[in-house]
């Protein structure tokens, strides 16, 4: 009755899909447990590249239940679009291998319109997000107001429900100068989008429990990373859901005795999407020439993502607040033909050393990254799969992360290959 959560162990963007994906082949279930279509995670397989924001990695694995948890925020007409993008791209997904949680909140138009407004404001934080609804979605939920997944089941009810949605939305409006929604025809549009999703739809609680009883192994995949946390990341800029491991069991509805593993996913250096503190971020040639080998773009929005030499301080952090067990290090091959690599040990804060990352938003943009600086290597590590094959500066600086974050590394990956991966510690096996 294993279950192996994964989540980001640094800003996102890490490389969970992939590795997610490479552990389905061991699990029966792979379930989203938070989020929304705001994530973007990619797949490369035998040359094929699936790109995927709302539905699961493990849609892409014939014989796997994907489930989408109540702890995500559902765009019904996302979730419809990037089904039908990957039906054309030859997968299968019918609701025999796809389920979404009745009690999942839903993300409607206005709030992807109020999501722009705030970040296009002059006045206000910005955040950097990508205008996708999510965080409006999340606190309509909170604000006891969502609409949810089953709510379209019956949509006679829609009209009653969407006029209390809109006694706070339209006040908003005003306040923003926007015109009123119409309710008559947001209940159109979710009639509209109904038929679709129901079929979907199950009690997703009970379903995984019944599947742990049975002994069949379970896969849960954070989206984003553990720094963009609501309550224990970089905020105000951080995402608007828990991205630690310990949602998983409530954004899926399981207990969290069923969660033996968390792995937590980081990479060989750090990248950074959107607005925030980010104290080992590169301007500087070695930046560029990071992102340009590491394609480093977003998935969903295909912004040009921010970067910068690994941060041992704020992976060691996470490490604790995620109840990581074990990494895995993803993109080493992109550190190849460096001849010296730096990484993060400590931060200055107003002449003094510290060992983590402040609360204040303030503390954050004036720590100063200390540096300790290990030799590079020249040969290439890309497809790499045996500790063989990596050249001895490469495992030096490997095992001199494990020591600096206080978890052992459970796989290395080497290539966006599904196979390109050593691996080191079977989570499934621990």
């Amino acid at each position: 009755m294993t279950g192996v959560a994964v989540i980001g162990a640094q800003w996102g963007d890490e490389g969970k899909g992939k590795i997610v994906d490479w552990l389905c082949e061991r699990a029966s279930v792979v379930v989203r447990f938070q989020g929304g279509h705001n994530a973007g995670h990619t797949l490369v397989i035998n040359g094929k590249t699936y790109k995927f924001s709302l539905l699961p990695s493990g849609i892409a694995r014939e014989g796997k239940l994907s489930v989408i948890g109540n702890g995500v925020v559902v765009d019904p007409w996302a979730l419809i679009a990037e089904i039908d993008r990957m039906t054309e791209q030859g997968l299968k997904i019918t609701p025999a291998n796809l389920m979404v949680a009745e009690n999942a909140p839903l993300i409607l138009p206005l709030h992807g319109e109020l999501d722009t407004l705030r970040e296009t404001s002059n006045s206000g934080t910005r955040i950097g997000t990508t205008k996708r609804g999510i965080g409006p979605a999340y606190e309509d939920k909170v604000g006891r107001r969502a609409l949810r997944a089953i709510d379209l089941a019956d949509t006679s009810s829609l009209p009653a429900k969407v006029d209390n949605l809109l006694a706070h939305h339209n006040a908003l409006r005003r306040g923003h100068g926007q015109p009123e929604i119409d309710g008559a025809a947001l209940v159109a549009q979710l009639t509209g989008i109904a038929p679709k999703i129901v079929p979907f739809l199950a009690p997703v609680w009970k379903r995984l429990h019944e599947i742990r009883m049975r002994g069949e192994r379970i896969l849960f995949e954070g989206a984003q990373g553990a720094l963009l946390d609501i309550d224990h990341g970089t905020y105000p800029y951080v995402t608007s859901s828990n991205t630690v491991a310990g949602q998983a069991a409530a954004g899926a509805g399981i207990a969290p005795r069923a969660i033996s593993y968390v792995l937590g996913i980081a990479k060989a250096y750090t990248t950074r999407v959107g607005e925030g503190p980010f104290p080992a971020e590169l301007t500087d040639e070695i930046g560029e020439r990071l992102g340009q080998r590491g394609h480093e773009f977003g998935t969903v929005t295909g912004r040009k993502r921010r970067c910068g030499w690994f941060d041992a301080v704020l992976v060691r952090q996470t490490v604790i607040t995620g109840g990581i067990d074990g990494i895995a290090f993803t993109k080493l091959d992109v550190l190849d033909g460096l001849k010296e690599i730096k990484v993060v040990v400590a931060y200055e804060l107003d002449g003094r050393r510290i060992d983590h990352l402040p609360a204040a938003a303030d503390a954050q943009r004036r720590v100063k990254p200390v540096y300790e600086t290990m030799e590079g290597w020249s040969e290439s590590t890309q497809g790499a799969r045996r500790w063989a094959d990596l050249p001895a500066a490469a495992i030096k600086y490997v095992r001199r992360v494990e020591e600096l974050i206080g978890a052992p590394v459970a796989s290395v990956s080497t290539s966006p290959e599904r196979d390109d991966t050593i691996l080191v510690r079977d989570p499934f096996a621990a």
